[in-house]
Order: C-alpha cells, then sequence, then structure tokens
C-alpha cells in the first residue's frame, strides 16, 4: 500500500434527480458537465486535471495537489450558482437543475482497487446527502446552490480569510443515523441573507426525517434539548413561508419554518 496523499475532496450530487424520466435524467446529465466544465474554466481551474469518479446524479472529483482551498470555496460555488440559474430560466421546474455541493480534505489513497480509499472521501460523501443540507436547498427556492463545509475548512479557510462572509455560514450536525455518521460542519447558500440567533443546532432528540430525494433521510434528529432560542430584538417571526433573495431575511429576524414561533432552525428539518 502507498502513502496516501492529502487532498482537497469535491461532491456534487443533482436535487431531485430520481424522480425526472429518463429524457430529463439524459438532459440533466449534459448540463450537469456543461455547468461544471464552464465554471471550471471561469474560475480558472482545470477539470481535466481532476481525479473524478462518477455518477448519473453527480461526482466525487479528488482535486490535483496544490489546489487553492480558499478558490475552491470562495469562488466555485457562488459561479456555478449563477450559470445555474442562467441554465435554469425559463425550464418547468422538473427540468431544474439544483445541486448540493460538499467540500472536505484529507489524506485519499489514489491507488485503490475500487475507488479511492479515505475516511476523508467517506465523508464529503455523507456531508452532500445529509438531509440538513438537502432542508436547506429546499427552503431557498430561488437557490440553485448550497455548499457544506467541513468544520476543518471552515475554521482553516472561511474563518481566517473571509473570502466569503462567515456570518452567512450557519453551524449543523450532519448526521445520517442508519449510516452511523456525525459531523459538524457549515452550510452557504449563495445570494441568501442568514441572521444570527446564537442558536447551536448541537443536541437534538431523534425524530424520522421527511422523505426526500436521496438516501440517508431515516432517522435524523431534528429537536434540541435545552431552551429554545427566541427571536432576537424583537424582530418578527416569519411563519410558513418560502424564503428566497438576497436579504429576504434580515438581523435580528427569525424563521419558524413550522409556523411555531419557538421553533427557530435554520436549517435542521422542522418538526
Amino acid at each position: 500500500m502507498k502513502d496516501p496523499d492529502r487532498r482537497v475532496l469535491v461532491a456534487v450530487d443533482m436535487e431531485s434527480y430520481s424522480r425526472r424520466d429518463n429524457v430529463l435524467q439524459y438532459r440533466a446529465q449534459l448540463a450537469f458537465q456543461e455547468v461544471l466544465t464552464a465554471a471550471c474554466s471561469e474560475v480558472g481551474f482545470d477539470r481535466a486535471s481532476w481525479q473524478i469518479q462518477q455518477g448519473g446524479d453527480g461526482e466525487l472529483a479528488i482535486l490535483p495537489q496544490g489546489t487553492s482551498e480558499r478558490m475552491i470555496l470562495a469562488r466555485l460555488t457562488p459561479v456555478l450558482d449563477r450559470l445555474l440559474r442562467e441554465t435554469n430560466r425559463g425550464l418547468a421546474n422538473e427540468a431544474r437543475i439544483r445541486l448540493r455541493v460538499a467540500v472536505h480534505e484529507g489524506p485519499v489513497h489514489l491507488d485503490g482497487a475500487n475507488g479511492f480509499p479515505s475516511e476523508a472521501v467517506v465523508t464529503v460523501c455523507r456531508l452532500v446527502d445529509s438531509p440538513q443540507l438537502k432542508t436547506a436547498l429546499r427552503q431557498f427556492p430561488d437557490a440553485a446552490v448550497a455548499l457544506i463545509v467541513s468544520d476543518r475548512l471552515y475554521q482553516d479557510i472561511v474563518r481566517q480569510y473571509q473570502d466569503l462572509r462567515p456570518d452567512h455560514f450557519q453551524r449543523v450536525t450532519a448526521r445520517i443515523a442508519d449510516k452511523g455518521f456525525e459531523a459538524a460542519a457549515w452550510i452557504y447558500v449563495p445570494g441568501e441573507s442568514i441572521p444570527a440567533t446564537g442558536a447551536r443546532p448541537d443536541a437534538q432528540d431523534p425524530v424520522p426525517d421527511r422523505p426526500d430525494d436521496g438516501p440517508g433521510g431515516a432517522g435524523v434528529d431534528h429537536r434540541r434539548s435545552g431552551p429554545r432560542p427566541r427571536p432576537a430584538g424583537g424582530g418578527p417571526v416569519f411563519r410558513d413561508n418560502q424564503i428566497g433573495g438576497v436579504g429576504a431575511i434580515g438581523t435580528g429576524n427569525s424563521v419558524s419554518v413550522s409556523g411555531r414561533p419557538d421553533d427557530l432552525g435554520f436549517w435542521e428539518s422542522p418538526r
């Protein structure tokens, strides 16, 4: 066994791919490749140098040594969001493409017999499939991309260099119970304003997740123990609304996705 290489890992998955018929899946795959190639070209990445493990609805990419973590985090997702919104204009809802993106880093064995043996690879794949990221993308219907980054990358890159505003990230506990996976992570949705509530969605009681387009949704924890957060500064509580658009949620306001003001977790699935 050769020594592993430490690499940046990017996992991308399409929302609601399995709900499409054969024709729409075929078109979605073409658009997926075209948009990713165009985004990489615009940002300055050589996509041909990426080691890619493809799936019909997404891919896992092992990036070359020396890839800028700052560029991946700061540029790739916003460019993807803009290109996808251009691609989706005029399309029916069932034909629109929206992506979940996960970024992590760690040691990877590149000479595996059937893939890339690596705990870091498992982690990035679990992050992109986490119910918390799926919920974030659902709650912003005008967005085309939702990004989740590992806590390590958030602390080392996002918080230190602030190419993207750290306060526009929301801390979550990404959890897939039937896979035995749980990890602190941070979610960012380009173009959406995120108010600070001080809530830490760490300790939760298990309740079933609502159905979604991918595996890993069952048995996800959504309820927090301890005191529930209240609206900061007397701001209004929005009930039963679809939130979207830049600045849709301003400082001092809070969101109750379930319609109850005491349920104010943003990207934890509602009870």
